[in-house]
């Protein structure tokens, strides 16, 4: 059968119209292919976000240790510097006291 014989064939309705609901369908099933490849790059940029946001965290719970070690550190200074300058504002005071007593 030629293209010329083929193209004057006429299909029976039915057919024709089995074939207009496969095309449709098949028209269907590309956009739902789309719309699924879509859906899929934007989980996959998500994830990706979710991973650098995982990554920041981690990072920025480690900084925010060490920043918490560090002020420890410089609260147990600050006691310790403050008893040492109340011990010898205390010394200071006795000596000044002695002293004065001494010229009296």
């Amino acid at each position: 059968m030629t293209e010329n014989a083929a193209a004057n064939v006429t299909l029976p309705e039915s057919l024709a119209a089995a074939l207009r609901r496969l095309a449709a369908a098949l028209d269907k099933l590309d956009a739902a292919c789309e719309r699924r490849a879509k859906a899929d790059a934007l989980r996959a940029n998500l994830e990706e976000e979710l991973a650098v946001m995982q990554d920041d965290r981690a990072r920025l719970a480690v900084k925010l240790d060490g920043a918490l070690a560090r002020v420890k550190s410089l609260e147990l200074a600050h006691e310790e510097i403050s008893r040492k300058l109340s011990h010898a504002r205390g010394e200071i005071a006795a000596v000044l006291s002695e002293a004065a007593m001494r010229e009296n």
